[in-house]
């Protein structure tokens, strides 16, 4: 009896140490909303990996799925009109969504209720009355709210934290200084699809103030541990009317804290594509100069040149940071490059510099 007693014993260990670790080994099931933010190339070109699957794709316009589906071979019955339709026919774990900014709301509001995690891309909102919305809603029904972008993958910005904040080597932050955007989004060759919007006020936000102001806002809440700011001032303008008639294609920002300053440089005018930033503390500065490579200078000391480290395996890119956050292997913490206090911070940051650069005034910070 002992004996298969012991035999039992080991056939439903060896089943449920068989069953955990296939679960563990399941791809997170996703559904995309929208196709039309041209960052989805980052995700239907990724190579297989095994941690995600996509399930259902909602996008209305059915030349533009046919364009994709050429182009990565998905098959077009993932494909349905509205996000409704494909929550029900799918029933995904989380959703990444690619369409305007003003439309992030209604994917919150679609997914939330049904316990399913929404991951968007940059910035979370147009406005702070969206974000409150989906703040409430992400907190009714315990769901993941995240936002992505891209320098949150850069191994020079994590050096340049740990540079700051943990080794303490260059002493209190004092300014931080952003470059970011590009020569335009026409001039480098945005699709049609992605430019309807991008350059349109009201689905976008506003022009280069939120394309790219909002990598600025987002990293300088991080780095200063969500201090709250004192002042935001903002000046924009539009260089090339002909071209942007709607939007700002510049725009200056500044957020002023007890003890530091940062500016944020946003614009659709560069000569080249940047998104550098340079990190000033009492006693020495750290330049990010792109994705890895970094430049150090401490009181006293020459010059470093360095190459910052890859970020580790579970957190390098959007999806597989994603899918571990939901698996409970990553928790986020407040003012994450990637958390909702960090993003309603930025959205705030965005809103108050939009009102700065029509009333040119500066705004005092109100919670």
């Amino acid at each position: 009896m002992k004996h298969i007693n012991s035999i039992i014993f080991l056939i439903v260990t060896s089943f449920t140490i068989a069953f955990t670790v296939r679960a563990q080994q399941e791809p997170l099931r996703i559904g995309v909303v929208g196709l039309t933010h041209d960052h989805i190339h980052g995700l239907l070109g990724r190579k297989e990996k095994g941690d995600i699957v996509i399930v259902g794709i909602a996008e209305p316009d059915t030349a533009l799925v046919g364009r994709y589906a050429r182009q990565y071979g998905f098959d077009r019955k993932l494909v349905y009109p509205t996000i409704g339709e494909m929550l029900r026919q799918t029933n995904p774990e989380a959703v990444m969504a690619y369409n305007d900014i003003f439309g992030h709301l209604e994917v919150v509001e679609a997914c939330a209720p049904r316990g399913i995690h929404v991951m968007v891309e940059k910035p979370l909102a147009v406005s702070s009355e969206h974000v409150m919305r989906m703040d409430s809603l992400a907190g009714k029904y315990n769901i993941h709210l995240l936002t992505n972008y891209e320098t949150t993958w850069y191994g020079s910005n994590a050096k340049a934290y740990e540079i700051a904040n943990h080794e303490e080597a260059i002493g209190e932050i004092r300014k931080i200084v952003f470059n970011t955007g590009h020569q335009g989004p026409v001039e480098i060759g945005c699709s049609t699809e992605f430019l309807s919007w991008l350059t349109d006020p009201v689905r976008n936000g506003a022009g280069a103030l939120n394309d790219f102001g909002c990598y600025g806002a987002n990293i300088s809440t991080w780095l200063m541990k969500g201090e709250t700011p004192l002042y935001v001032t903002a000046v924009t303008h539009t260089n090339k009317p002909q071209v942007y008639p709607q939007v700002d294609d510049e725009a200056s920002i500044i957020v002023q804290f007890k003890k530091a300053q940062v500016v944020i440089q946003a614009s659709w005018n560069w000569p080249y594509s940047r998104k550098d930033m340079q990190l000033y503390g009492v006693s020495g500065y750290v330049n990010c100069i792109n994705a890895s490579d970094m430049r150090i200078q401490q009181k006293g000391k020459r010059v470093e040149e360095l190459t910052a480290p890859a970020l580790p395996a579970d957190r390098n890119d959007a999806f597989t940071y994603f899918a571990n956050i939901i698996r409970g292997d990553i928790k986020v913490q407040p003012y994450d490059l990637s958390s909702l206090e960090n993003n309603i911070r930025v959205v705030k940051i965005l809103e108050a510099a939009k009102i700065s650069a029509q009333t040119g005034r500066t705004i005092p910070w109100r919670e």
